[in-house]
């Protein structure tokens, strides 16, 4: 395959058209959602934090990639409070070069308020996931030229205590749909991309990557690498370094 920047987007942006036209669909099928307790509040960022979001997928977003990273869904401190996968704020504003207007929902957990851009918490996940990318690519225009980060859900589940739920934690009446609308979106991101390929940022996310792709006429190779989550004691022994043995021996960017 020829370097990712050798595949200019069409003058009209149309694959960023498409990547912002599947953005919003999935946004507003994840909005005719309900959830149960224990869920007791849902953001959806791509509701609130849209000018972002679509400053993102239409400067980075247009033109083929050599590999799509796909996270799980928004951490509190990431994507919650930017719009932007693994939004870790100071990543976001200092190195993507992204800050716009995030209008906060009218019902939040007085736990978890979202306070964007001036939020000070920092995101761990993605102050790894950003600061790898900087360190190899340098700039993010660089990095951008080759690859694009994507999260399969955007929405976040709050429990009552203000705990984080994932959406594998779902019942399996409410993850269903869910997993459609999340599913079809990565389909229609990963044919308007047509990456070489696409990796699982962790396990959860690499089993959707391979059932929802399944059925392209061409999918794109898949792999893995470790999720960054502070969490894991994995990525607390050195993430970096972990994704990047991953991705050599996959052969990503050989």
């Amino acid at each position: 395959m020829p370097p990712a920047n050798a595949h200019d987007a069409a003058p009209d942006g149309a694959v960023a058209d498409r990547l912002v036209a599947a953005a919003r669909t999935l946004s507003e099928a994840c909005e005719s959602l309900r959830f149960a307790p224990p869920v007791a509040h849902v953001y959806n960022p791509l509701a609130y934090a849209w000018a972002p979001y679509e400053r993102y997928l239409r400067r980075f977003g247009a033109g083929r990639k050599r590999a799509v990273f796909l996270g799980m869904n928004p951490g509190p401190f990431g994507m919650m409070q930017t719009g932007i996968p693994f939004g870790e704020i100071a990543a976001v504003r200092d190195w993507i070069g992204i800050e716009d207007e995030v209008r906060a929902p009218a019902l939040q957990h007085p736990k978890r308020p979202i306070e964007g851009f001036a939020c000070r918490r920092s995101e761990v996940s993605g102050r790894r996931l950003w600061g790898w990318a900087a360190a190899r690519f340098g700039s993010a225009e660089a990095f951008f030229a080759e690859c694009l980060v994507l999260n399969w859900c955007p929405l976040v589940f709050l429990e009552a205590s203000g705990r984080n739920r994932t959406p594998e934690q779902l019942p399996a009446a409410e993850l269903a749909p869910l997993q459609a609308a999340c599913d079809a979106h990565l389909r229609e991101a990963i044919a308007a991309l047509d990456p070489e390929w696409a990796i699982g940022i962790g396990g959860f996310a690499r089993k959707r990557l391979e059932a929802a792709l399944s059925g392209l006429d061409s999918p794109p190779r898949i792999g893995q690498v470790l999720h960054p989550s502070p969490a894991s004691p994995a990525a607390n022994r050195g993430w970096a370094q972990a994704a990047d043995r991953a991705l050599e021996e996959l052969g990503v960017f050989a």
